[in-house]
């Protein structure tokens, strides 16, 4: 293989693994020597090596080997002329990568998991309203008892914590029931390793494998849609588990009857277990998100005080992914900390206003009244019309709010669109609403359901 041959490698591994994870973790990649049927690449550090070898040397093996199939195994050096080394370092233990099916033995070789995150646990998942019943199934799940729901699929947009709950799971069971067979993977993990055996010849050996596991976990299974052939055997190593009564749970951006591509055998496996949804996250449960992490980061900032309504602020301003969420809160804290300030509003406000921007909900005034007046049944021009009576005057009310937490309009200019009424009047219906959203159940579920659907 020559050097062009991985810049081309390198070039397709970029749109595989993400810009990101390029630029920090394949870039720095050197294309040493392929000796026999070893590819070695020189590293900056042991760490790269070693986190390369864990992270990405399934994808890696999969790219070369298609364009040199005499490429069996990777390994990964320090280079000894790297600044990040001593000069003289000695190459001992090289990080090193190979599918677990390249070479299989008869005598019941086990299928390597993916490294499983310790962030990921039950514990530091935070439960509100939206997520409480997929966290019930897996919970139920992770107990290792009899299987009761088979496959757990669970499945929602990005961010809301499918892979948390992917994680939680199958270290609760390791925890719980270490005798058992766990194999977490993602969809892709298990399209490339299947290539692989069928390129080395060795499917019998991988079916083998892959049917001794106890619980299988497969993350994103949407990847494999449309690819025929690695469909064909996922179906099989389903069909061969439940039928010995083993565990499957699987996840999904969608629901599997929405899944474009997707064998419709697969889809009717899928569909025949449980199929649970984490529902986009509301106020409440954003809320106690931060202030989870906000409890963690006090004990690594201490000292650093964090001013009231800041987490009230992010939670309603950052409304669509749990992980820019986090994301900011973290950005907050640093920032925070290197400039030795409070933790104010007026802070976050310049320290995230990137994140704030692109979290904008992009709702006009007019959708929100035009929403809330189909919600409650009443015209339109009797919403924001002079009359003051209550069938109009709270739906009213609750246009001003939304219209408060969901565009960037002052109040006197929301006023404005509700009958050129003065800014204090909007001031009064969204502190109304504030306090019945606290006390009346059903004005909190009216608001919810009109936050999803013009979130939506």
């Amino acid at each position: 293989m020559t050097q062009d041959q991985w810049g081309q490698i390198k070039e397709a591994l970029r749109e595989t693994v993400g810009r990101n994870n390029y630029k920090t973790w394949i870039e720095p990649l050197e294309l040493a020597d392929i000796e026999n049927d070893v590819a070695t690449f020189s590293v900056p550090t042991t760490f790269l090596g070693n986190y390369v070898s864990r992270n990405f040397g399934d994808v890696i093996l999969f790219k070369m080997s298609g364009v040199s199939p005499r490429v069996r195994r990777i390994d990964f050096k320090v280079d000894g002329h790297s600044s990040a080394g001593t000069g003289s370092e000695a190459v001992t233990q090289p990080a090193r990568a190979a599918a677990p099916e390249a070479a299989p033995s008869r005598s019941g070789s086990a299928v390597s998991s993916a490294p499983l995150d310790k962030r990921f646990t039950f514990e530091s998942f935070v439960v509100g309203k939206p997520n409480e019943l997929v966290h019930a199934a897996a919970r139920r799940v992770a107990e290792g008892g009899p299987v009761t729901f088979n496959p757990l699929f669970l499945y929602g947009g990005v961010g809301l914590g499918k892979t948390h709950l992917m994680h939680a799971i199958a270290w609760e069971l390791q925890a719980q029931k270490p005798e058992l067979n766990v194999v977490y993977l993602s969809a892709e993990q298990f399209m490339y390793r299947f290539v692989q055996a069928l390129r080395d010849r060795r499917m019998m050996d991988f079916k083998e494998m892959f049917r001794a596991v106890d619980v299988l976990m497969v993350d994103d299974v949407q990847f494999i849609a449309g690819k025929d052939s690695t469909q064909e055997e996922f179906f099989h190593t389903f069909n061969a588990l439940v039928d010995q009564n083993k565990q499957i749970i699987i996840s999904g951006d969608r629901a599997p009857g929405e899944i474009e591509n997707l064998e419709e055998r697969i889809k009717s496996r899928l569909q025949c277990g449980l199929v649970v949804d984490l529902h986009p996250t509301d106020y409440e449960l954003r809320l106690g998100i931060l202030q989870s992490k906000a409890d963690r980061f006090a004990a690594q900032y201490p000292g650093l005080d964090l001013a009231d309504g800041v987490l009230e602020f992010l939670a309603h301003r950052i409304s669509t992914n749990v992980r820019v969420l986090e994301g900011a809160l973290t950005r907050l804290y640093a920032f925070a900390s290197l400039v030795g300030h409070k933790i104010t509003l007026e802070l976050a406000q310049d320290c995230l206003s990137d994140i704030l921007r692109a979290s904008d909900r992009k709702v006009s005034i007019e959708e929100i009244q035009r929403h809330v007046s189909e919600h409650f049944n009443i015209r339109l021009s009797d919403m924001i019309g002079p009359k003051r009576v209550r069938n109009f005057a709270r739906p009213r009310q609750v246009a001003m709010y939304l219209c408060k937490q969901m565009t960037s309009r002052s109040l006197p200019e929301i006023g404005r669109r509700f009958g050129g009424r003065d800014h204090t009047t909007v001031m009064h219906g969204v502190r109304r609403i504030e306090e019945l959203r606290n006390q009346d159940a059903q004005m909190a579920e009216d608001l919810e359901i009109l936050r999803r659907t013009l979130e939506g």
